[in-house]
């Protein structure tokens, strides 16, 4: 029993080895201990703090992400427009060019095969009037190798002239 039961000598020297352990603890670890508790505590709340900085910045440059993105749709969208347009504008405008271009051609076309039928109805005329002429003289060649036809006919020309 005599081992449950301290004796008071070492109650007191344990007591008092316990005091200057606390004291000491207290002069020199608790301080440090406690200020690095409050600093890495301080330093936890900074850092929620930027986290919560950072989620807020995240939102408005999504929500500016969102905004310019919209923008650059709009853009697109008029950019297309404007460019639909004038292609629309560039055709109809070579259409009109093309048939402006294909009624002068015509009108060309038609001018030349008016000159063309001119030039051929003179042609003709020109080859009818030399053949009528060879024709002729052929004719009066054998009919004016008689005196007696010649003199004939120089009689009835005579009166057709003195007739007009």
């Amino acid at each position: 029993m005599d081992l449950l039961l301290p004796e008071f000598g070492l109650v007191i020297y344990q007591s008092i080895a316990f005091l200057l352990l606390m004291f000491l603890l207290a002069k020199f670890a608790w301080k440090p201990v406690l200020a690095s508790i409050k600093e890495r505590e301080q330093s936890i709340d900074e850092a929620l703090n930027k986290a919560e900085l950072a989620k807020q910045e995240m939102a408005r440059l999504t929500a500016q992400n969102e905004e310019l993105m919209k923008e650059a749709r709009a853009e697109r969208d008029l950019i297309l427009k404007e460019a639909k347009t004038l292609k629309d504008n560039i055709v109809n405008e070579a259409k009109t060019q093309a048939h402006n271009e294909g009624a002068k051609l015509i009108e060309k076309a038609k001018i030349e095969i008016e000159n063309q039928k001119k030039a051929a109805l003179a042609e003709l005329k020109n080859q009818v009037s030399t053949l009528s002429l060879d024709i002729a003289e052929r004719v009066l060649r054998n009919q004016l190798q008689d005196k007696a036809k010649q003199e004939d006919l120089v009689a009835n020309l005579l009166k057709d002239v003195e007739l007009n």
